[in-house]
């Protein structure tokens, strides 16, 4: 079986390859850019494997006029820059010793060993230059079969990096098959692991749930995470009940899916804090909790939060209400959303001023979304 894409045949790819091969070495591109292109969906990082070590990786790379960026060499990972374009070539590598996130590592000169240290079977997957594929752990099968599946034992695999929990619902959200469900074996070392969790970065938990929750159809990995124990443990007070309509409401009203969106569908407490989110990420799942539960008519949502934020809500709170979106909404977003107070406050000054005048305004501008957004400033000065 080959690999195809413009990536792999790409020059710039291609000289990093013949560098490492012309040293010596063996280079082998691995994981999610095999894994892609096998599935036809789009390769975004180019990892290469080689036995080749970090310094002499550098060296090559400075021989062949190629800049390299030590950037994880503490790892045995450098990153080689071949006409603008990122390749991170790692030197094959065993466990030493494990704990956590963190290991003992050793250099090894096989691919097999570089395997078993990788979380599933569809990321052990290796391929050459010329896009035959390496599967030194039969993880073509589980790959063609969309089934997400550790490596040799599921709880050693997570006892080595307890992020691998999370990693397992995303992707299964994002490459498995929804209607074999997860891996019986997976989901049973998972539940026996809750507890590390809590040793971990709330900026990397943060991470893998943003990146789950932007999966096309997530709901099936979440209600996995629910009966695991799994959501709760993270985000305490959490439901996923309203996620499946969600996201079905989304697909048939032909909105993008959105983290944000997703999470505010989940509830909890302190999620801001507990996923590390950012300050902007933060106010919008702020304003999507609040205005979810408020009774705020589709157009007066549209024109003080802008038809994207107001179409959100309405997706949210049909979904709360265990009611499809109404289609018919959005004209009465939009047009909210193009609507202009016809007033500002120096149109009643000087007989209003200070907290009166903030008043008259907000009462006035409150009749004049009542009526459609149709009062003009004459009508609302008379």
């Amino acid at each position: 079986m080959r690999i195809k894409g413009d990536w792999i045949d790409g020059e710039e790819t291609q000289t990093v390859c013949r560098m490492i091969e012309a040293g010596g070495y063996q280079a082998y591109f691995v994981g999610g850019c095999v894994r892609n292109a096998l599935l036809g969906v789009p390769v975004h990082d180019i990892d290469i494997a080689t036995d080749a070590h970090p310094q002499h990786v550098i060296e090559m790379a400075q021989a062949a006029g190629l800049k390299s960026v030590p950037t994880g060499i503490e790892h045995g990972t450098v990153t080689v820059i071949s006409g603008h374009i990122p390749h991170e070539v790692t030197t094959f590598r065993q466990d030493v010793e494990t704990f956590g996130r963190h290991a003992v590592v050793a250099y090894s000169g096989d691919v097999a060993q570089d395997a078993r240290r990788r979380d599933f079977t569809m990321n052990a997957l290796y391929a050459r230059r010329d896009g035959v594929v390496i599967d030194p752990l039969e993880g073509l099968p589980d790959l063609e079969n969309r089934h997400v599946r550790f490596i040799d034992d599921p709880d050693q695999r997570i006892r080595e990096d307890y992020l691998r929990i999370l990693r397992f619902f995303r992707f299964h959200a994002l490459y498995g098959d929804p209607g074999q469900g997860l891996d019986a074996e997976g989901l049973a070392a998972v539940a026996a692991h809750i507890e590390g969790l809590a040793g971990l970065s709330r900026e990397r938990v943060g991470a893998e749930m943003v990146k789950l929750l932007a999966a096309p159809d997530p709901a099936p990995s979440v209600a996995a995470m629910q009966a695991t124990g799994v959501l709760n443990a993270i985000l305490p007070g959490a439901d996923d009940r309203m996620l499946a309509l969600l996201v079905h409401s989304e697909s048939d009203a032909g909105i993008d899916p959105d983290p944000m969106r997703r999470l505010a569908s989940l509830g909890g407490e302190d999620v801001a804090i507990r996923l590390r989110l950012s300050k902007a990420q933060s106010k919008r799942l702020a304003l999507l909790r609040a205005e979810m539960s408020a009774m705020t008519p589709p157009a007066e949502l549209g024109y003080r939060y802008g038809a994207e934020a107001a179409l959100d809500i309405l997706l949210l709170r049909d979904a709360a209400l265990e009611r499809v979106f109404d289609p018919s909404q959005r004209r009465l977003v939009e047009q909210g959303a193009m609507a202009s107070f016809p007033l500002v406050a120096r149109d009643l000054m000087p007989n209003y001023t200070g907290p009166a005048l903030g008043a008259r305004l907000a009462e006035l501008e409150q009749r004049w979304i009542a009526s459609g957004f149709t009062l003009t400033r004459d009508d609302l000065l008379d």
